[in-house]
């Protein structure tokens, strides 16, 4: 169950205004309207979520880094639980042709407008309780997700990443190594409902059983 520092290129290239994030804007109303995961938190203003979320291929490099580190080979069946409208999904067919990738999301509103090259392989559902059989994936990935829940769920949820996949799990979270790094964790999220120091999460995943692999996206 090693740390794997994949996720940090991708989460630098974008600058944060921390305070403004906290100052602009009723932050808790925010907070409210985002944790719908509808249209304003994908497509609606920036400060409910993305601003809009559309496709910049900046997963590619991403997921050639996974394909290669697990060793994938066509044929094999990766999932992506919390996938929104299923960029990583299209990236990691695209890496390896003839590679299985499907989706999964808590938003119906990110299923019915993904992008159309991967919208066949989505569907909306919960990480506390997969629509899948046990060992059904070669590799079990969720990007940013599983910190959106609450503790209960969040425990299941590892569970459940552990149920459905056979070997291989790579999980992203939120978190925070310092007392700077929390404070801008809390001015910028809007969606966390599990906010841990890596030390906590590590003790989380021993209790709950997951042996994958994970990341942590730090505010520095």
């Amino acid at each position: 169950m090693p740390f794997l520092d994949f996720i940090s290129g991708i989460h630098h290239a974008t600058k944060r205004d921390y305070l403004q994030r906290v100052v602009e804007h009723d932050k808790a109303e925010c907070a409210e309207v985002a944790k719908r995961f509808d249209r304003d938190y994908f497509d609606g203003d920036r400060r409910y979520g993305y601003g809009g979320y559309r496709y910049d291929g900046r997963w590619v490099s991403f997921a050639r880094k996974l394909v290669a580190h697990y060793g994938l080979q066509p044929g094999q069946k990766v999932l992506d639980v919390g996938c929104g409208k299923g960029f990583l999904v299209h990236d990691f067919r695209q890496a390896l042709p003839g590679l299985e990738a499907f989706g999964l999301d808590v938003s119906a509103y990110a299923i019915e407008n993904a992008m159309p090259e991967a919208k066949a392989f989505l569907r909306q559902g919960d990480a506390v309780s997969l629509p899948y059989p046990d060992q059904s994936f070669d590799l079990v990935v969720s990007i940013n997700t599983l910190h959106n829940l609450q503790l209960p769920g969040l425990w299941q949820a590892l569970r459940e990443l552990e149920r459905v996949g056979k070997k291989n799990k790579f999980i992203v979270m939120d978190s925070y190594r310092n007392e700077r790094e929390k404070v801008n964790l809390l001015y910028w999220q809007i969606t966390c409902e599990a906010i841990f120091s890596p030390q906590e999460w590590e003790f989380l995943f021993q209790q709950t059983g997951y042996r994958g692999d994970y990341d942590f996206v730090c505010f520095p």
